[in-house]
């Protein structure tokens, strides 16, 4: 399992749109094969940053799945205008050892 992490900044002012915006979005991912579960939190601290987390079955579920698929153009057609900046995408492995 993966999990990816994808750093994203709004425009300030657009924060209840865009978490909106994700709502209406959310099930493009969310029927990808290969994803265990997502999740977009806000910053606290900093309300226009949010933080996608999703797992995935492998990196290669990310991209097949979802990321090669028509959804993703969706996807970022119906996020991408509330962007202040292109997100931080990278994808990491648990460190954690097996119980």
């Amino acid at each position: 399992m993966v999990t990816e992490m994808a750093e994203i900044h709004v425009s300030p002012g657009q924060e209840e749109s865009f978490i909106k915006a994700y709502r209406e979005a959310r099930e493009l991912v969310a029927v990808s094969p290969g994803l265990r579960g997502m999740r977009m939190t806000q910053s606290v601290e900093s309300p226009t940053r949010f933080m996608l987390v999703i797992e995935w079955d492998s990196v290669e579920a990310h991209e097949k799945g979802f990321r090669d698929t028509d959804r993703f153009p969706k996807w970022r057609e119906a996020l991408g205008p509330f962007f202040s900046r292109p997100p931080n995408v990278e994808h990491f492995d648990s460190v954690e050892e097996e119980s």
